[in-house]
């Protein structure tokens, strides 16, 4: 039998939900994203919560909060206890986003569903994987081993690769095929064959028609024409993720149009997410890395741009148009809200939004169409308690204080009577006949009698009534004195007045500004209050998502051509329009469960365990091919001494077999490769390639349409006889290795 594989959404199918998905390989429960959104919907987390316990391992693909943002939570309230695994990148950058969400939250309400602590307790222990590792996991995941691969979507976001016993369960949410600025394109169509494909349909219904310069012109020119006319622009944006390519393309705009106008980036933890992308250079686009490399030239190192972690410093910045990123996008919190709520009545001002606001948020409602005019606004924040409250509360902390210093006294008390009660070989008893006592106070008179009996009682233990003494006398040992280790332990608030100066991330990355307002113990309370608030400005949305649009998932799925697919995260339109389309077109097993729906996606193929014998492997000759080594192996099935099932020579002459070119030509680079050669060459229609003036090269799938569907390809050389035609195809197999 394959590879058992069971699949079941947590949360995230069929909506726009969060994504958590429950995967099991072999009984080996995978826990993949574990998100929230930025309406912190505790019923989502339900199904979480009735398996949390049994997970195995956690896979976290982007920094984001729809696929990270619920950890916390589950980790302190659910009981999920299991290993996380994830980039460095989705490791640092997701800290800092749930750091902004907690400050976000925190300064307007009482949120109390994780604190900075359970955040850190989240991420602390989170084993962090470069692109393409082979990871193989320990004790009952012995076996199995996962890899995270480009995604293309995110700084560090990945495509997950699950292997065990030769069969890949491939996890591929949230890609782009397209090379931006500061990101490279996915290597999902480096994948073929994969047992199972989970993967999502979130833009299997849009078709992007515009290209990226033409897109970036059409985003500048909309900022510059508002900036103009004295108007403000507000884009708000995820904290770590997408934000980082809209910095780049405004930072190289700027430059070179030599604009004065400033630029904001406005979160809480701004300054820490720049000082960490500074050094990902190499989870970047190669254009970035190669930059670097020959020059030196960090592409953030922002010019343009001032980074700042509070909304004072925007509001004492000079007067004039300006450009702020802020977050959150979805305008339910943190500084982008207060900003539109400002801006929101002059029509000067421009909100440009660069992703579809989440379901049921502010920014999904402005997105509407047509927009709203008016919308109500709740709006709340957090003020220093004053005059009476100030002293109500002081009042009542040092009242607190009291009652618990009187438990303590009270129980250091009754342990040391309990000490010394239970310590019968250090004194003897104390024997008190009360029956004495009493008939000789009473032949003094009845005055006496009621001072002895009201007065102590003789108590049960062997010390005599006294003031609670206590012995401050040092113990020693052999050794010498014995030593407290209590008393050399740095105190919490030590701690937290070192981490003000130093920053509170370990690695000392945490400005001091964010730091002080993290550890800000100041007395406070939430105010709130309703505004109507005019929509007079300018909204816009722009697709800046990152994301592979409708025609290319159908291609890239096609290319990866998996044994059974799954469909996760999409509306019920999107994901019922690929099911059937990759049913009719790609792949006959195809599954889009409901939420908490188990689909069994176990492979039909029968895997074997065979063992190469040294006498087989002793006379092959391998070719180097790429990064790996080839060779055609003849040989026939046979048993080692202990039983198990081995490939051995060939008994007699092996049969001859057609000739196999190895290897996968893309188009493009072999137009490189022959324009080296000093071959004029150049597109044709149809994605063919004309080389030189006579011979045309094209690649052509097995039912004969171009562009190649899965399966086996041809490549087809059309043209006279000559010279170039052999010159051609001699640089053809040169490409491959002939087996």
């Amino acid at each position: 039998m394959g590879t058992s594989v069971q699949v079941t959404p947590l949360c995230g199918v069929y909506n726009e939900n969060p994504l958590s998905y429950l995967v099991s390989v072999d009984g080996f429960n995978f826990l993949i994203d574990c998100g929230w959104n930025d309406l912190f919907d505790t019923s989502l987390l339900e199904p979480l919560s009735r398996v949390a316990s049994t997970i195995d391992a956690v896979l976290l693909s982007h920094p984001d909060t729809l696929h990270l943002g619920a950890l916390p939570y589950a980790m302190k309230q659910l009981g999920l206890s299991a290993p996380v695994y994830a980039t460095e990148p989705v490791h640092r950058l997701g800290l800092l986003t749930m750091y902004d969400q907690f400050l976000s939250r925190k300064q307007v309400s009482d949120f109390d569903l994780f604190t900075l602590d359970d955040i850190d307790n989240a991420f602390q222990n989170v084993i962090r994987l470069t692109y393409s590792q082979n990871y193989h996991l320990p004790g009952k995941g012995e076996g199995i081993v996962i890899a995270p691969h480009v995604a293309g979507h995110m700084l560090g976001g990945s495509i997950w690769r699950i292997t065990k016993d030769g069969e890949d369960v491939i996890y591929a949410v949230d890609y782009n095929h397209r090379k931006e600025r500061h990101l490279n394109g996915t290597v999902l169509q480096s994948f073929v064959r994969p047992a199972v494909l989970i993967t999502d349909a979130y833009h299997a219904l849009y078709t992007n028609q515009t290209a990226r310069q033409q897109r970036d012109k059409e985003f500048l020119d909309t900022i510059s024409k508002h900036l103009e006319v004295g108007g403000n622009v507000l884009l708000p944006v995820d904290t770590a993720g997408r934000v980082l390519e809209l910095l780049l393309i405004l930072e190289q705009h700027w430059s070179q149009r030599g604009f004065s106008f400033p630029i904001y980036f406005l979160t809480y933890v701004s300054s820490s997410t720049i000082d960490y992308v500074k050094s990902f250079l190499e989870w970047m686009s190669d254009s970035i890395s190669k930059s670097f490399e020959t020059s030196r030239d960090n592409a953030f190192l922002l010019r343009h741009v001032t980074l700042l972690i509070n909304k004072t410093d925007l509001d004492n910045a000079p007067p004039g148009p300006k450009v702020v990123l802020a977050s959150m996008g979805s305008l339910e919190a943190g500084f982008a809200r207060d900003i539109f709520v400002e801006w929101a009545n002059d029509p000067r001002n421009l909100v440009l939004f660069t992703e579809t606001g989440q379901f049921g948020t502010l920014a999904r409602m402005l997105q509407s169409s047509p927009p709203p005019k008016f919308v109500k606004v709740t709006m709340s924040k957090r003020v220093p308690l004053a005059g009476e409250e100030l002293i109500a509360y002081e009042e009542e902390q040092n009242r607190l204080k009291r009652e618990e210093a009187l438990r303590a006294s009270l129980v250091k008390e009754e342990e040391i009577k309990a000490s010394h009660g239970s310590d019968d070989n250090s004194s003897e008893p104390m024997v008190i006949d009360t029956k004495t006592t009493h008939d000789a106070v009473g032949s003094h008179g009845p005055a006496y009698k009621d001072i002895l009996i009201d007065g102590f009682v003789p108590p049960s233990s062997s010390v005599a009534p006294m003031f609670p003494f206590f012995d401050n006398a040092c113990e020693w040992d052999e050794f010498g004195e014995v030593i407290n280790p209590d008393d050399y332990v740095i105190k919490d608030e030590d701690m937290d007045r070192g981490a003000m100066h130093t920053g509170g991330d370990v690695d000392g990355r945490l400005d001091e500004a964010t730091a002080s307002l993290m550890l800000d113990t100041r007395p406070s309370k939430v105010i709130s209050n309703e505004l109507i608030v005019t929509v007079s400005c300018s909204l816009v949305k722009m697709d800046y998502e990152g994301r592979s649009d409708g025609r290319s998932i159908k291609s890239m799925i096609a290319h990866v051509s998996p044994l059974k697919l799954v469909l996760v995260h999409a509306i019920a339109e999107a994901t019922e329009h690929l099911k059937q389309h990759c049913l009719n077109n790609i792949c006959p097993h195809v599954y889009a469960p409901q939420i908490e729906e188990t689909v069994d996606v176990t492979s039909d193929l029968c895997a074997y365990k065979v063992q190469l014998s040294e006498k087989l492997m002793s006379n092959v000759i391998f070719k180097k091919l790429g990064d790996s080594e080839v060779a055609w192996v003849d040989s026939e099935v046979g048993k080692t001494e202990s039983d198990m099932r081995s490939l051995q020579p060939m008994a007699g002459a092996a049969s001859p077999h057609k000739p196999v070119l190895v290897g996968d030509l893309k188009i493009a680079d072999f137009k490189q490769f022959l324009s080296s050669k000093g071959v004029q060459v150049e597109f044709a229609g149809g994605g063919a390639l004309r080389c030189g003036e006579y011979v045309t090269l094209r690649k052509v799938g097995p039912t004969g349409q171009k562009g190649g569907a899965s399966g086996p390809q041809q490549i087809l050389i059309e043209g006279p006889l000559c010279e170039d035609y052999y010159k051609i195809r001699d640089y053809l197999y040169s490409q491959f290795y002939l087996l």
